[in-house]
């Protein structure tokens, strides 16, 4: 009985022109903690060996288009025959509910809403998720819906396996990609994270000024605000007029020089001399 089928070298791929390469040459894929957190994940699921198989492929470049929107991730794939294969991954998006309890702690922590809101992704907000009862990552391997077109019955196929890998460089280049596919885009969450900031309080203001017109108060305008007591305690005891400087030490001046002087030595001879003038 012949048994060509297992003498038969796997056929190769078709070359692909203009497909989305992996930019890793060698060794493991995912530069940042959450792309290698995402394949540790599916490693986790038993699916390393497999995954192994999709590395070459993603590195060649055989992934021809890839879509991510909230829940599902769409790409072509070229293989060995002629009609490139249709792959979809699913997973399910987080509802509006846990949305919201997600910002709402995101906002309470002043660091992870600084972060995301420069772009950048705090390795904590894995345990943020967890603690809200929303894992970042799928949690089973049930969790995520992988499909693809190939007669291959194996999940996941090397196809699969490659749009996985290209899928974790995409989190490397915009690690909001990552949330973007559990439901919720850069723009939405930093809006959400922006109307959430604590915003300081606004001290009540006072009762308003009343403001008099001049000519009804013409009669005390020009009244000083210290009793008369009060002036000549200051002047040492003379009258207002006897104190020329008694300005300057009620209100003393801003330290300033003039001319290399300090402005009240400056200032207290001009007053001395106005005093004598008018005496």
């Amino acid at each position: 009985m012949s048994t060509w089928w297992r003498d038969e070298p796997p056929a190769r791929p078709r070359r692909v022109e203009g497909g989305v390469r992996a930019k890793s040459k060698r060794g493991a894929i995912g530069a940042q903690w959450w792309s290698r957190r995402f394949i540790e994940v599916l490693e986790s699921y038993g699916m390393s060996g497999r995954l192994a198989r999709g590395r070459s492929y993603a590195r060649a470049g055989q992934v021809m288009s890839f879509t991510l929107t909230a829940g599902t991730v769409t790409a072509t794939v070229q293989g060995s025959r002629p009609r490139p294969y249709q792959v979809r991954i699913g997973v399910l998006p987080l509802t509006t509910r846990q949305w919201l309890r997600v910002e709402e702690q995101l906002a309470s922590q002043a660091l992870f809403r600084a972060k995301l809101l420069a772009g950048e992704m705090p390795q904590e907000i894995e345990a943020v998720f967890d603690e809200c009862g929303t894992p970042l990552f799928p949690a089973r391997a049930a969790d995520l819906d992988m499909r693809c077109s190939c007669p291959d019955w194996e999940v996941p196929c090397k196809h699969l396996a490659a749009v996985c890998y290209v899928l974790a460089e995409a989190f490397d280049a915009d690690p909001f990609q990552m949330l973007a596919w559990r439901g919720k885009g850069r723009e939405d969450l930093l809006a959400a994270l922006r109307d959430k900031t604590p915003r300081r309080e606004v001290p009540a203001a006072g009762p308003a000024e009343v403001v008099v017109p001049l000519a009804d108060c013409l009669d005390r305008y020009w009244a000083g605000g210290l009793s008369p007591g009060r002036l000549r305690a200051l002047s040492g005891g003379a009258g207002p007029s006897g104190a020329p400087d008694l300005l300057l030490r009620m209100f003393e001046p801003p330290p300033l020089q003039v001319r290399g002087k300090d402005l009240l030595d400056v200032l207290l001879p001009a007053y001395e001399r106005l005093a004598a003038e008018e005496a």
